[in-house]
């Protein structure tokens, strides 16, 4: 019925100091993604494609951070275990759903590249609003859809007595490995999900960069290049910044059986937390009207 919850094995003394740099990233995570929305909702001129999809990416990073922050703040602060069998499935699924959610909004930035770079002069027209208010809502509807049935197959399993947990919140990887019963379609499903999201999506965003440096190589003055290059900058920060830390927890979850559970929880920590924590910061930092706007808010204060 219930789960048990893992903070930092080996630091459970330390915990309440661990909270603080925890405490640290959600305060620059509510703040920064926060504000980034706020700035676009405000700013007429920001009401374009590409920063419209930007806000859908502040919102799925809200939202990863959001469905674990109730645990983790309350395994590191209060000492606070234990987690109810359906709780626990409700936070795992809403933490995978926004980040495949996430993963797709990725996706949708390198293509809004691609159309800005190879017909800027029909850019707004190809993008219009009714097409980015739909394909966000698509992007929701599909994330709800592929998760659903996970909560689900993991009702029907027996789970005998092993209810320990790797990390201080609900992830169907972890989750999987403690029934007693066959997980075969568990396992298939949940393959399924990560070859037709992160998979699927990942080869796309390399085949459209590929499309983009394509039609840039085809420009003919270095200063036009330049430009070009420039607005997709940001944007491969951000995929960098999701899919390296991923890359790194599946490998060492395929092949790190002899390592520190040390690095099991860094890595998955790292990739719940490092794209919420730097995005912001890279688009206030790159993105010249983002900058602008972030000033013109702190101005008005």
């Amino acid at each position: 019925t219930t789960f048990i919850l893992v903070g930092i094995p080996g630091l459970e003394a330390e915990h309440v100091w661990i909270s603080i740099p925890f405490c640290v990233m959600y305060a620059i995570i509510f703040l920064g993604n926060g504000t980034i929305l706020h700035v676009i909702r405000t700013d007429t001129a920001l009401h374009q494609p590409m920063y419209l999809f930007l806000a859908m990416l502040a919102v799925a990073e809200l939202g990863v951070s959001a469905s674990t922050l109730p645990t983790v703040l309350g395994v590191f602060l209060f000492g606070i275990t234990e987690i109810g069998f359906d709780v626990c499935l409700f936070q795992m699924f809403f933490i995978h759903s926004f980040s495949i959610m996430e993963s797709t909004v990725l996706l949708a930035m390198s293509v809004d590249r691609f159309v800005a770079i190879y017909s800027p002069l029909r850019y707004t027209a190809i993008l219009t609003l009714p097409r980015i208010l739909g394909t966000g809502a698509l992007m929701g509807l599909k994330s709800i859809t592929l998760m659903a049935p996970l909560p689900m197959l993991l009702r029907r399993l027996p789970f005998c007595g092993h209810n320990v947990l790797s990390h201080s919140y609900c992830l169907h990887p972890n989750l999987i490995h403690l029934p007693c019963g066959d997980i075969s379609i568990n396992n298939i499903y949940g393959l399924f999900i990560v070859i037709s999201t992160f998979g699927l999506d990942s080869l796309l965003i390399v085949l459209s960069y590929g499309l983009i440096l394509h039609t840039v190589l085809s420009i003919t003055t270095g200063e036009g290049r330049r430009k070009a290059l420039n607005t997709c900058g940001s944007h491969i920060c951000a995929v960098l910044v999701y899919y390296v830390p991923m890359i790194g927890l599946s490998m060492v979850h395929r092949f790190g059986h002899h390592v520190s559970i040390l690095l099991h929880v860094m890595m998955a920590n790292a990739y719940l937390f490092f794209p919420p924590v730097v995005n912001p910061i890279v688009y206030s930092i790159k993105t010249k009207e983002i900058h602008r706007g972030i000033v013109r808010v702190l101005s008005e204060k």
